[in-house]
């Protein structure tokens, strides 16, 4: 196989999962969704937004609001998907969207003499055609870009118009996408989501698709991620981000711990026989949705589970399915064996195995069940996991531009499910769906308005609390109390930051109350952790010296039961968290010199543990900056030398400017040149050097430049 073949498979695979999230997220019909769909190959865009059309203009099983009024039974088909080509003499997709809806209302089904009926739902619109516009004036490519800036009302506001009822999917190749982000950027604001198609550009012979006085974009712009050294301090605590507890309904929840940069979260989240058929028989079902046949053969192939009854499961579940559909079963009907399909699927999400096709094939049949059965009883369980199997597509690699997207629809379930559930009759469910909401607004500050969603996280959070008493559940209880602590921790990050470290402190603490530590020893760590970490970012506005103490204290006794034996990875944040707040409180102007001095050596003590454990596992990824805390050893060693109340003799004052260069250097290898940490890091080098000299003459600054790399010398000569 040559490489061009390689490369050819691996863009088969890459669309492929595209194409069914695109899939999926037209399927879902929410209301004013802005998706941009990027292919540069015009023979793919073809065939792919005639797949949809096929697929979704009239599926098959669609809800047609049934009815037993003969005159429905009349009622003519009516898309869900229409695709219209942009008119290049009026660019203005709005304008299309609402002409057609105009000219095509939507069907009143349903009516009868007591009843008014109801309008069978807008559809979305697929535009494509965009790259003809390239062969226009550039002033009708500007105006096209205008009608687009002034569609931004479309999405943000109130406008009287059918299309708010509708979804739009625009279809560009990649210049044009550039294009919009230059010249259209509210319209760029409003999208909820931008699906990549890889493919080569289509000939210029054909078309290019490039918009004239826009150059095409051949790298993606990822911003630059530079490490983080604070000057004349050490950096920021290690702070975990939680997840949530997560549960799907009528299963036992699962605990898990995220790391990430945030603080810790605790997270929870009947075979019928078939026909008999061999697997072959599954690519030629005429009623189940080749989406949903392709991703249930793709989960059949890649299992290592072969010839046993879990193996045979989804097959013989899709083929019942297909054999209702022939016999015209009732929409119950079909929807309990939709409902199974996705059960079986969400056990095995459960169970650890949470692949892209996995989640696919469970969401897919969840919302196929909802479709046949909008009056279920279980609705609301099925509502609440939808949202957690959405929020569990945006944790699944790749990580994709759409993964906002599917945070907001995940809380877009959560909401429908809190609509449908009673809190005085089913609490706890009231109260789970609640907290599962506060967490996936959390996610959701990741990407906008931080303020504004964690404010919203904690509204769920205290909501779930109302309903969730510890006498109920004292596990869950505590979860959520620190789910809540976690909030007012980022919302001090933005403003009130003693009122909500407070705040936060207390539903710590509050949590921490439920937790026996010999029984969860982990998570009372965990939280003891994060209580040190809160009182380490108040020392920061008030009462420092109490304030750090209380931060060291509360780390101490996270260190307990944060062990190198049993929790490596989260001992080392701890200890490099300790060596953070002794640092802090050595260089207090109200702390004496003799204190000064054994605060530096504990500082030095914490952060070689932190350095020791991180070696020790092996590329383990860490929730804390290596590169920084060398800076931050290497800045405790050399404070320990300058300070005047130092008394060691010149060997001692060698040892540690010796080691304090090298965890510089170390720190240096490590870092971009074009990086302001490189910049911020060299300067420290140089201080050092130059406390050689002063410290132990030119014996001393001999030694240092010896340990220099000879690249580096000329740059570090011409500073001394």
């Amino acid at each position: 196989m040559s490489v061009n073949d390689t490369a050819h498979n691996n863009n088969s695979t890459l669309n492929r999962q595209v194409y069914h999230r695109l899939k999926l997220a037209l399927s879902l019909g929410l209301r004013r969704q802005l998706f941009l769909a990027v292919c540069d190959d015009l023979h793919l865009r073809n065939q792919v937004a005639a797949r949809l059309h096929s697929t979704l203009a009239y599926p098959v099983g669609q809800v047609l609001y049934q009815s037993s009024n003969a005159q429905e039974n009349s009622t003519p088909a009516y898309p869900r998907l229409v695709t219209l080509r942009l008119n290049l003499n009026e660019p203005n997709p709005i304008v299309q969207i609402n002409q057609w809806l105009a000219n095509y209302p939507p069907p009143i089904v349903g009516a009868s003499k007591d009843t008014p009926g109801r309008p069978f739902p807008v559809p979305a619109f697929q535009i494509v055609g965009v790259e003809h516009l390239t062969k226009e004036t550039v002033a009708t490519q500007r105006l096209f870009l205008h009608y687009l800036r002034l569609s931004e009302q479309y999405f943000s506001t109130q406008e009287s118009s059918r299309f708010l009822e509708s979804n739009l999917l625009l279809w560009i190749p990649r210049p044009w996408l550039s294009a919009i982000k230059q010249s259209a950027p509210q319209f760029w604001r409003c999208r909820t989501g931008v699906f990549v198609f890889a493919g080569e550009p289509t000939p210029a012979t054909q078309n290019t698709g490039y918009p004239e006085r826009f150059s095409p974009s051949r790298n993606l712009d990822l911003g630059n991620i530079e490490q983080s050294v604070l000057d004349k301090s050490v950096n920021q605590a290690e702070l975990k981000t939680p997840a949530s507890e997560f549960k799907f309904e009528n299963n036992s929840g699962f605990p898990a711990e995220i790391q990430g940069n945030g603080i810790h979260k605790t997270q929870e989240f009947t075979n019928r026989s078939g026909s008999g058929k061999n697997n072959q028989s599954l690519l030629s079902l005429s009623y189940v949705s080749s989406e949903l046949t392709e991703l249930v053969t793709a989960t059949i192939n890649a299992s290592s589970d072969k010839n046993t009854e879990n193996y045979l499961q989804p097959q013989q579940i899709l083929l019942e399915i297909e054999e209702l559909h022939e016999k015209q079963a009732s929409g119950d009907v079909l929807a309990e064996a939709y409902h199974r399909l996705g059960t079986l699927y969400r056990l095995r999400i459960e169970q650890g195995e949470s692949t892209l096709e996995n989640l696919m094939v469970a969401i897919i049949a969840y919302q196929e069940a909802i479709s046949y059965d909008e009056s279920s009883p279980q609705l609301p369980d099925i509502l609440n996991d939808l949202g957690t199997l959405y929020w569990m597509l945006y944790r699944t690699p790749p990580n994709s531009e759409e993964g906002q997207t599917y945070i907001e629809q995940a809380i877009e379930f959560y909401q429908l499910a809190l609509k449908m559930i009673s809190p005085q009759t089913h609490r706890e469910t009231y109260a789970r769906v609640q907290n599962n909401l506060g967490t996936a607004y959390g996610d959701l500050a990741r990407f906008s308005h931080p303020s504004d969603n964690w404010q919203e996280a904690i509204l769920a959070y205290n909501e779930a609390l109302s309903y969730r008493t510890a006498d109920m559940d004292s596990l869950k209880y505590a979860a959520c109390q620190n789910n809540l602590g976690t909030a007012y921790w980022h919302l001090g990050q933005y403003n009130q930051p003693i009122v909500h470290l407070k705040k936060a402190i207390a539903a710590y603490n509050e949590a921490l109350v439920y937790y026996n530590p010999e029984e969860e020893p982990l998570k009372y760590g965990m939280i003891q952790n994060n209580i040190g970490t809160a009182c380490w970012n108040l020392a920061q506005y008030e009462q420092p010296a109490q304030n750090l103490q209380l931060a060291i204290n509360v780390y101490s006794k996270a260190l307990k039961y944060r062990t190198p034996a049993n929790v490596p990875s989260a001992c080392a944040a701890t200890q490099n968290n300790l060596g953070t707040a002794y640092w802090h409180l050595a260089n207090l102007s109200q702390t004496t010199k003799e204190a000064r001095q054994k605060y530096l050596q504990l500082c030095i003590s914490a952060y070689e543990e932190a350095i020791a454990l991180a070696h020790s596992l092996n590329g383990t990824p860490l929730s804390f900056d290596l590169l920084a805390s060398y800076n931050n050893l290497a800045l405790a060693h050399y404070q320990l030398v300058i300070d005047k109340s130092f008394h060691g003799d010149k060997a001692t004052h060698s040892q540690h400017l010796e080691v304090a260069l090298d965890y510089h250097l170390q720190a240096l290898n490590g870092l971009s040149k074009q990086s302001e940490a490189y910049q911020t890091t060299f300067t420290y080098v140089v201080k050092t050097i130059r406390a050689f000299h002063n410290e132990l003459g030119i014996q001393g600054q001999t030694l240092a430049l010896s340990k220099v790399p000879s690249q580096l010398l000329p740059e570090i000569l011409s500073k001394l």
